[in-house]
């Protein structure tokens, strides 16, 4: 499963790396998640005690890497390099190629760097990123509502909005309708 691991800087944030996620990333991974568990809450499907295990988080970090390997997705994490912690993570799921060409993007952010602009920073390399290294056509991205912060994000990103989904996904326990967008590449839409 050798292949070539990038890594981004993150525009103007001279101590953030974008760095795809390995199994090597597990400590920085699991402070994350736990730091930010009540943060991340209102906007993540319900997670019952084991997904914070040492096990559990492992085992869904090979699952990610091992997809990453495959072609299928790609999971990022942005670490500060000052004091060497995760702050943010980045991920492009359900790689489709033929016809379709597209995937799937999320992400999330510690809650103490919200609102730096970390987070279109981050989207703008990777987006770059994916679409070069995948020959994607569309990338789309869907949120609650009521993440303003989320409809911001994607508007200045690009996305442009497609869409209401009703009940779309069980997010901490309750079924949410969703926005739906996406972002088309500019060199498809000769």
């Amino acid at each position: 499963m050798n292949k070539e691991i990038p890594t981004f800087t993150v525009g103007t944030q001279d101590n953030l790396s974008i760095n795809v996620l390995t199994p090597e990333h597990f400590t920085l991974v699991n402070a994350y998640e736990i730091r930010n568990k009540q943060h991340l809450a209102c906007w993540e499907p319900l997670r019952d005690s084991h997904y914070y295990n040492e096990t559990e988080t492992k085992a869904r970090i090979m699952n990610h890497y091992q997809n990453y390997c495959l072609g299928n997705s790609l999971h990022c994490v942005v670490i500060n390099t000052t004091n060497e912690e995760m702050v943010a993570s980045c991920n492009f799921t359900n790689i489709v190629h033929g016809v379709f060409q597209a995937c799937y993007l999320g992400y999330s952010i510690d809650v103490r760097y919200q609102g730096q602009g970390i987070m279109y920073d981050v989207l703008s390399e990777c987006i770059a990123y994916v679409y070069d290294r995948y020959d994607l056509h569309r990338i789309m991205a869907n949120y609650m509502v009521e993440n303003k912060r989320s409809e911001r994000l994607l508007q200045r990103c690009g996305f442009e909005k497609e869409g209401l989904a009703k009940s779309y996904l069980k997010i901490n326990g309750q079924w949410q309708d969703h926005i739906l967008t996406a972002k088309i590449t500019p060199k498809h839409c000769k």
